[in-house]
């Protein structure tokens, strides 16, 4: 196993963007999804990224890229069309120890994104490794029509009840037996 598949909380946290073409609006719609805070930085801001900001109010700035856009943030995507700038926002970025993904240059990345289907609150991610993007993309396809999206509902309902199951079932053998029964 490559790449350690882990879920990263970044809900309410401040995560850069720097570019704004229509690759970039798609990042800013999964920070988004996500509940991050978001900020944008781009010498040329495309028109999605324009509508995208309209909507949804997050920072958006028109101009170049300096090293002080990566304080206070906990994640950076590089997304420009500039090898050298996304080589350097990478650099800056581990030397922090932030995560940081490079749009199509996985040696650059400390961590890639994955396919995902969103069953909110259950969410399933397909990697290859950055080997195969359009496989993962066509495993995600077939997944998805075989999960329901009321799956997310019944993750809801089961999250009411966890406590009140821990109380009647103390061992967690127990829980695990009690849940399989019912799912």
């Amino acid at each position: 196993m490559k790449y350690l598949p882990i879920f990263l909380d970044i809900s309410g946290k401040y995560c850069l963007v720097v570019g704004a073409g229509g690759i970039a609006a798609r990042k800013v719609e999964l920070l988004l999804k996500a509940g991050a805070r978001v900020r944008v930085v781009a010498k040329n801001v495309s028109d999605s990224m324009i509508s995208l900001q309209q909507v949804h109010g997050f920072e958006c700035e028109s101009r170049a890229f300096t090293d002080s856009d990566l304080d206070d943030i906990r994640l950076a995507i590089a997304a420009t069309n500039d090898k050298k700038l996304n080589a350097r926002i990478s650099e800056l970025a581990q030397l922090r120890n932030l995560p940081v993904n490079v749009v199509d240059n996985q040696p650059l990345c400390s961590f890639i994104m994955p396919s995902i289907i969103d069953r909110d609150p259950v969410q399933i991610a397909i990697s290859t490794g950055g080997a195969s993007p359009v496989l993962a993309r066509m495993l995600r396809s077939k997944l998805e029509s075989t999960i329901p999206a009321p799956y997310g509902d019944l993750a809801k309902l089961v999250d009411n009840y966890r406590d009140q199951v821990k109380q009647n079932f103390p061992m967690v053998e127990e829980r695990r037996t009690f849940w399989e029964s019912i799912l």
